[in-house]
């Protein structure tokens, strides 16, 4: 089922996060939105999403009577995995404490500041997916921003519900790249946003980029990834399950097993053939099946550069000892650390947030947190000219140095005779 890979030929498999076709196309769609507004909004929704004529946007209003149309239980559902949600959003934000320091004639620090207005994407696709609304939203009101749109192709009463849940203020019934322009350049009702945030399939992973000089994004969130390093005291079964959980994502979706054992290997993917025949999601899963590997290594020192080098969205460590691993282990979105930690368990609101970097930008990204929304402002004070002498000289003679004559002026207004 997963092709076999040698070390050798790690490079030739990895892939960028957004390839180039996508990004000129991708581009075109942002222009016309751009440029034509609302109406060229509306259109973009009638040709790619098929519909027209449908409300653009949803207020609170329509939440609440979409409440009242769910159930009961999938209400209770709703709150519970919004309260996880915010009792670890709470935590992050309770640990970014502002600064003050003292320096040579005054102090120095940092606070931090909740964004304006957050834009939030919902994939909907095949499956339309309520908890990522969750996790993007209930995230932004504990940052404390004051503005929250969601935007989704799919409006579906648990939806809205879910954004009542969760404490958005507007849904923005619009999917693919062109949600994403309206929330860059403000269409129609939808304001400018300071912060996009949400994962997508490459279009919106696409235009989250390109828009990137306009606002913050949270980061390169595309087609689902998961890496699993096993040993043989993991079982194959599981091992298979979680690798389809992630392959049922999307066409574009990637499992990926490393293990130190070739017989382990064959048992997964016997276990894959089975487990995929009695999938309702199979035929997306098989043809995600494509886009993975299985690699064989010979030590864990192997297996730990090789998924250093993969930097994937989710790292589940199956062996006898996975924090020995555990603590090798530092490019990924999110490490799920012994079979107990299913990733599923990640994606449904155990706590940590579940929109994570995909493509090997975990290399340097960070998944999706409280500090998405805030923003760290920096502050000097002096207060004692004298006290500082030595830090107005040294700025006088670096001034000179890089030739900067004004800087120089400037800086030499506060020296103090001695």
């Amino acid at each position: 089922m997963l092709k076999r890979i040698s070390i050798d030929e790690l490079d030739t498999t990895l892939k960028p996060a957004v390839d180039v076709e996508t990004l000129e196309a991708t581009q075109a769609i942002l222009d016309e939105i751009r440029l034509g507004g609302e109406s060229a909004l509306l259109h973009a929704i009638e040709r790619y999403e098929g519909r027209a004529n449908d409300p653009l946007c949803f207020g609170r209003d329509d939440f609440l009577k979409a409440v009242d149309l769910i159930s009961s239980e999938q209400r209770e559902l709703l709150k519970r995995v919004a309260r996880r949600i915010e009792r670890f959003s709470t935590a992050q934000r309770d640990s970014l404490q502002s600064v003050s320091m003292p320096i040579a004639g005054g102090t120095a620090g940092h606070h931090w500041f909740p964004l304006q207005t957050a834009g939030c994407y919902v994939p909907g696709g095949r499956f339309p997916l309520v908890s990522s609304l969750l996790m993007t939203v209930v995230t932004a009101r504990t940052a404390g921003v004051e503005n929250v749109w969601v935007a989704s192709p799919v409006a579906s009463p648990v939806m809205l519900a879910a954004a009542e849940i969760a404490g958005a203020d507007y849904f923005l019934w619009c999917g693919g790249a062109q949600a994403i322009a309206a929330f860059a350049y403000g269409v129609g009702p939808v304001p400018v946003c300071d912060v996009v945030v949400g994962p997508g399939n490459r279009w919106v992973t696409a235009a989250k980029f390109l828009v990137s000089d306009r606002l913050r994004i949270d980061m390169l969130a595309g087609p689902s990834e998961l890496l699993v390093v096993a040993d043989e005291s993991a079982e194959a079964k599981i091992v298979a399950a979680d690798l389809l959980a992630q392959a049922e994502h999307d066409v574009d979706a990637r499992p990926i097993l490393i293990t130190n054992s070739a017989r382990f290997a064959d048992a997964v993917d016997r276990e894959l053939g089975v487990q995929l025949s009695q999938l309702d999601t199979r035929d997306t899963a098989r043809a995600a099946m494509q886009n993975g590997f299985a690699l064989v290594v010979g030590n864990w020192n192997e297996a730990v550069e090789a998924c250093q080098k993969i930097a994937p969205e989710h790292l589940e460590i199956q062996v006898a000892d996975p924090d020995v691993l555990a603590s090798r282990l530092t490019k990924c979105g999110c490490l799920f650390i012994g079979e107990p930690s299913a990733e599923v368990l990640g994606d449904y609101g155990a706590g940590p947030n579940h929109v994570l970097p995909t493509g090997g930008t975990a290399r340097f990204a960070s998944g999706l947190a409280v500090d998405t929304f805030m923003r760290r402002q920096t502050w000097l004070k002096i207060v004692d000219l004298p006290a500082a002498q030595e830090t107005v000289q040294d700025a006088v003679a670096l001034a000179e140095l890089e030739g900067l004559s004004g800087h120089a002026t400037s800086a030499r207004w506060r020296v103090k005779p001695s």
